[in-house]
């Protein structure tokens, strides 16, 4: 079935009520921290308050010694019996060298890190014995000097013998000789410098994890708030705890939110894990929100220099750019790809650039470890480009519009100088749809309105591109990937007709078990309600990578219809059998079968039914059930992409920005469900506004500590900070998949940061602000008017 048939299907396109909600609403849901198990214990990090510092020693006796304690473990209880985090992506230097990978033991060894740095694990028979003791741990430190800024990194004090510059790799893509000789030879040349500020992920559920123990069978369970079990689970028990994979079990339940932080192996999972064995009992930690703040693995910090070579007319000759990257203190799990395969391989854009050159150094800091963040590369790409074209408008005299439509691409399939090859797009129909949704016609007329009440208006455009779903396999492995980026579906058809789907993809509030249903329902043309997903659960999977990178339609729903096109071929040969006709001659349509040319046909449920009671079946060659396995590995990566514009208000008297109007126009292929879309590009939305107005981690830039440690001075935004949104789609669908698809969970907070700094920058340009580094809160936008002004 290819694409255009699949979205013709009944239920595709249909805003299907979310059937999990009917559970999370009425408190039915089962997240980690619900789970209750027999003989479970209670456990508590004692985490570094130091960003920088020798362990002298670590006494845990008065520790042990307390009412209900179980053990205290350390670092050295651990060393030589549990190795460290590993890293599950490889980058080679432009040197030809690997990246240099340090330690990260799962409690610290000799030295911590960074502020939160685990270094024992109080396990205790309640949660206050177990916080009592920990506060008993008596450390001795040295404390040493701390870098939290990526600038600084080069000349500060080493964090790691392995890295004794503090520098992880230096990593290029593009052709530089070329792009020095088209820089030559330009008309004009655009600079600009950014940061793209650090953020804190914050999902509604804290992190949690429980390690438990069967001594009869030898195995271990690990429940865990996670997005991709099975990868939890390969990593943990191939490079960390050296355990046969099937002995141990990785459940993943009910996930509040992840937004990619919750990809990750985390230590306080191993030492969980480890621990049941030694106690012989089920250990429970759930992180407190600023356990979260301090630990959880943060997003984005890049500090950028590019410059856009130009002729006379505007058009892109070449892109040159150099990245500074934080990793923060150690290499977590997928930190290496962030700043280089998911960053500089998007710097094209949307744009014909014929050249381009990307330099990124990735650097070891004082501060938390940075991974993967909703986007995950693709914001600080989009962001850096899509800010740098809105200035090439301005300084040659063009409309931000106009300067994109002269070097949008128009012909596909298009290879970009950066790797990557676009399958299909439509740049232009995106554009042209944004501009009469957001009556742009209007524009000068509502900022002559406000200019009537003393504020500046401004406009702001961001035209993004993003690459999901990673893929294929032996490409992404070329370019360092530890594991496969495939995806499993299982589907299996019980006597009734009624299926249930198993995925390796996993739901942390994308709507999973309603979109593949809807799949499902469409190609066997049964009731959705018929239909249950299940995920989440190594022990019921049979392998699966995970939900991150907007990849679970496109790979995850992809693998779930080539298991369905195997039972749709086996229910022919059934479908004949039963009316005595070639298994050649059978059709398939509106959960219906079909003789050609006759009006023969039975329906679906009778052959399931069939199926599982085979008394007039021909056994010698089918065999009973309706039960089958595929797996998916993407020929290419899908490319969502689309224009948002921003109208801002400004009062230059207090540097308040306000956002007055906000629309989106996206492409992502075929839509399954339009409401569940929907939500996901205002959630996105959401959080692309709080990134480019309001949040931003700080850590003292002497001392290392978080600044921003708590929800009173890291400001996420309230209904209050985000406006009606405009939303609107085109659609050309992926050339690659059977479903046509792109995925949408990661486009809003993409798209939206370089659109809100544009427009304010474009209400004060008149006011001699050329720049303004996110958050745009009314401190830095009062200061940049002053500074401008003065």
């Amino acid at each position: 079935m290819g694409a255009s048939d699949f979205a013709n299907l009944p239920h595709i396109g249909e805003s299907v009520r979310r059937k999990e909600d009917v559970r999370f609403l009425t408190g039915a849901g089962q997240y980690t921290d619900d789970i209750q198990l027999a003989n479970q214990r209670c456990a508590v990090f004692v985490r570094s308050p130091h960003a920088h510092a020798k362990l002298n020693s670590v006494d845990t006796s008065q520790a042990r010694a307390m009412a209900g304690v179980r053990a205290v473990f350390t670092g050295a209880d651990l060393e030589g019996k549990v190795n460290g985090l590993p890293c599950g992506w490889l980058i080679t230097g432009t040197d030809g060298q690997p990246m240099k990978e340090p330690p990260h033991p799962v409690l610290a060894q000799g030295k911590v890190r960074y502020v939160g740095d685990a270094i024992a694990m109080v396990v205790a028979d309640t949660l206050q014995q177990a916080r009592d003791a920990a506060e008993a741990v008596a450390v001795d430190y040295d404390v040493l000097p701390a870098c939290t800024d990526v600038r600084d990194a080069r000349t500060a004090t080493a964090l790691h013998d392995a890295a004794p510059d503090n520098h992880c790799y230096r990593w290029a893509i593009g052709d530089k000789a070329q792009v020095d000789a088209a820089f030559a030879g330009a008309a004009h040349v655009t600079t600009i410098d950014l940061v793209n500020n650090r953020l804190i992920p914050n999902a509604i559920e804290p992190r949690s994890a429980i390690g438990s123990y069967n001594r009869a069978t030898d195995e271990y369970t690990l429940y865990v708030a996670n997005q991709n079990p099975h990868v939890e689970r390969l990593l943990m028990t191939a490079f960390v705890l050296g355990l046969p994979e099937h002995k141990v079990r990785v459940i993943a339940p009910d996930v509040g939110g992840g937004f990619g932080s919750k990809i990750f192996l985390y230590a306080e999972d191993v030492a969980l894990t480890w621990a049941a064995k030694q106690l012989n009992c089920a250990i429970k930690w759930t992180a407190e929100r600023s356990e979260s703040f301090l630990t959880d693995a943060h997003g984005r910090d890049h500090v950028t220099h590019a410059e856009m070579a130009m002729d006379k007319d505007g058009k892109f000759l070449a892109l040159r750019v150099h990245t500074d990257a934080n990793l923060g203190a150690y290499l977590s799990t997928f930190s290496t790809a962030v700043p280089t395969i998911l960053y500089a391989t998007l710097l094209a854009g949307q744009y014909t650039t014929p050249q381009i050159h990307v330099e990124v150094d990735a650097w070891f800091t004082n501060t938390a470890p940075v991974d993967a963040y909703r986007g995950a590369g693709r914001p600080e790409a989009t962001y850096l480009l899509e800010r740098l074209v809105s200035r090439c408008a301005w300084e040659m005299g063009l409309g931000q519009d106009e300067i994109r439509r002269r070097n949008f691409v128009t012909q596909f399939p298009y290879q970009t100088p950066v790797a990557l090859q676009y399958d299909t797009g439509d740049y232009p129909a995106a554009m042209d749809k944004a501009n009469q949704l957001a009556e742009v016609d209007g524009f000068a007329a509502r900022r002559q309105a406000s200019e009537a009440k003393g504020l500046k208006r401004g406009i702001g455009y961001s035209s993004y591109i993003e690459a999901c779903g990673i893929a294929p396999s032996n490409i992404a492995g070329a370019l360092g990937a530890r594991a496969g980026l495939f995806e499993c579906g299982e589907i299996r058809v019980h006597p009734t007709g009624s299926v249930t789907v198993f995925t390796g993809a996993h739901s942390h509030g994308q709507g999973h078990e309603t979109t593949f249903a809807q799949v499902v329902a469409a190609r066997l043309g049964i009731p959705v309600e018929n239909v249950d997903v299940v995920h989440g659960d190594t022990g019921r999977i049979p392998f699966g990578m995970g939900t991150y990178g907007s990849r679970s339609i496109s790979v995850g729903g992809a693998a779930i219809m080539k298991a369905l096109d195997k039972i749709e071929a086996k229910a022919k040969k059934i479908a004949a059998h039963l009316m005595e006709a070639s298994d050649a001659d059978i059709e398939f349509s509106n959960g219906e079968f079909l003789v050609k040319g006759t009006d023969k046909k039975i329906p679906f449920g009778q052959v399931a039914l069939t199926a599982y009671v085979p008394h007039n079946y021909p056994l010698d060659k089918l065999e009973p059930g309706l039960n089958e396995t595929a797996f998916y590995d993407p020929a290419n990566f899908t490319f969502p992409a689309g224009t948002y514009i921003c109208e801002v208000e400004v009062d230059p008297a207090t540097g308040v920005a306000r956002i007055d109007r906000f629309t989106a126009v996206d492409d992502f292929g075929t839509i399954i469900n339009p409401m569940i879309v929907e939500g996901q590009v205002h959630g996105g939305l959401a959080q692309g506004i709080g990134q480019a107005m309001l949040e931003n981690c700080v850590y003292d830039r002497e001392s290392g500590q978080l600044l921003t440690g708590s929800l009173m001075d890291y400001a996420l935004p309230r209904a209050v900070d985000i406006p009606e949104f405009r939303l609107d789609t085109i659609c050309t669908p992926c050339t690659h998949n059977p479903l046509g698809t792109k995925g949408c969970g990661e486009a809003g907070a993409i798209g939206s940061p370089p659109a809100v700094i544009n427009a304010v920058l474009d209400a004060v340009r008149d006011l001699g602000v050329k720049d303004l580094d996110m958050p745009a809160s009314p401190a830095r936008v009062w200061q940049a008017i002053h500074q401008a002004s003065a």
